[in-house]
């Protein structure tokens, strides 16, 4: 299937994520934080990336910026997963380079097929 980045330092959503993803098949690379989250997707180039946006030190957020602004990483998928739900939030997520933006709380059935869908489009 495909290789997904998942970055959120609330270690249950990740864990969460990390489970759902897994048992469809995906090789999931479960990070901490946006820096870890960046140095995995240059190191590993990823086919989706999974980011919360409130993280300690980067954020998903200044991570997404990082990541659209790497030409080897520019075209990479990233789905937005954060509690954030105002409409500026979400319009901010966009506007920083997001393909798709789930809030929290998430069905983890619902993360799965938008992770299928912006997989089988980027493909």
């Amino acid at each position: 299937m495909a290789r997904i980045l998942v970055a959120d330092d609330d270690v249950d959503i990740r864990e969460l994520v990390e489970f759902k993803l897994s048992t469809l098949g995906h090789d999931v690379i479960a990070v901490a934080d946006g820096a870890a989250a960046i140095d995995a997707c240059q190191a590993q180039r990823p086919d989706l990336a999974v980011l919360d946006v409130m993280m300690p030190g980067v954020s998903g957020l200044d991570a997404i910026r990082v990541i659209r602004a790497d030409p080897a990483l520019a075209d990479l998928p990233v789905i937005l997963l954060t509690a954030r739900a105002q409409e500026s939030d979400v319009e901010t997520g966009f506007d920083s380079g997001a393909d798709d933006y789930i809030t929290k709380p998430f069905s983890p059935r619902e993360l799965a097929s938008r992770v299928q869908a912006l997989l089988s489009r980027s493909r």
